[in-house]
């Protein structure tokens, strides 16, 4: 997210955590920091192949609680990253690895992160690194026994409430809400969202 007023209002909704995307191939680029930062709700900054030392520079300036990884990065990157992280902060961000969904080989190819990383975002594969707008087969997800918590992701709208209520999985822990509760890029639609945060909540 870009806009101040737009944050305050989406963290007023009582979301758990704020995007900030730092890759400059995305429409929703951050490329200066917003006037507001969210206070009551956890920030999260969204890479792309980063260096590691541009990525805990990113970390300090806007307050990261959450890296979420979503290029290329493999198990060495990120142990250099933990490491450096750990070398440069009192209070290290969890780290989130994002997995493209393609097959049930894919879902039990990462539990190879189980232990490495703090989280799973599962989406949609694209063409690239951007988001698709699309949703993959969440019954994929039942191959998925690792002890790693997930997040879904991937064209989840307000189309999806239904499926949502009746998905059910131990480690599944959030949803990423992004282009279809957006009035443009990075600018959310809080009559979309509101109501389903809160139907999402009282489930």
């Amino acid at each position: 997210m870009r806009d101040a007023q737009n944050i305050r209002e989406v963290e007023d909704l009582g979301v758990d955590i704020l995007g900030f995307i730092f890759w400059s191939g995305s429409k929703r680029y951050v490329a200066e920091k917003p006037a507001y930062l969210p206070t009551k709700a956890k920030r999260t900054g969204v890479f792309v192949n980063a260096s590691t030392e541009a990525l805990v520079r990113k970390v300090k300036d806007y307050g990261l609680h959450y890296v979420q990884l979503h290029g290329d990065e493999d198990l060495a990157y990120v142990s250099s990253l933990k490491k450096l992280l750990a070398d440069s902060m009192d209070q290290t961000p969890r780290i989130v690895r994002a997995i493209h969904v393609t097959s049930r080989s894919k879902v039990l190819e990462s539990m190879m992160w189980n232990g490495i990383v703090d989280g799973i975002l599962f989406e949609t594969p694209t063409s690239d690194y951007g988001g698709s707008g699309e949703s993959f087969d969440w019954k994929l997800l039942s191959s998925y026994h690792g002890n790693t918590p997930f997040f879904l992701s991937g064209g989840i709208g307000p189309q999806s409430l239904e499926a949502l209520l009746e998905f059910e999985h131990p480690q599944w822990i959030g949803v990423d809400l992004n282009s279809r509760f957006e009035s443009s890029p990075a600018f959310k639609n809080i009559a979309l969202l509101r109501p389903f945060i809160e139907a999402i909540r009282a489930r």
